[in-house]
């Protein structure tokens, strides 16, 4: 089972920006196709973003398309989040997370391996 930490997140001002960052280590990263979910207080695990294993292609929830990126770097077993206009809306705990699976899904179920997340505070 692959090991995900997060790191990046932080405080940040309406419309600014954060990059996440997510070290995977004990498995290549190169098995797996990763997402980034988020979780508000009071609220259920959402998905975010999600990447194909060789990092070919992408896809995203509706309320962060054109602000936020995924990408990845194999070789270096990372995986980024790169934020931008963000909104007190975006305000949760921002978590890596990988599938063994077929790529493309949006549940949480389909992701075995989860990092222990890290806040992300958008102020107004």
């Amino acid at each position: 089972q692959v090991t995900l930490v997060e790191s990046g997140g932080g405080l940040v001002q309406t419309g600014g920006s954060l990059t996440l960052s997510c070290a995977a280590s004990g498995r290549p990263l190169s098995n797996y196709n990763m997402g980034w979910f988020r979780q508000a207080p009071g609220k259920e695990r959402e998905f975010v973003a999600g990447i194909h294993w060789g990092g070919s292609a992408t896809y995203y929830a509706d309320s962060v398309k054109g602000r936020f990126t995924i990408s990845r770097t194999n070789a270096q077993n990372m995986v980024y989040l790169q934020m931008n206009s963000l909104t007190p809306e975006d305000t949760a705990v921002f978590y890596c997370a990988a599938a063994g699976g077929r790529y493309g899904s949006r549940a949480a179920a389909d992701f075995g391996s989860w990092g222990q997340g890290t806040q992300v505070t958008v102020s107004s």
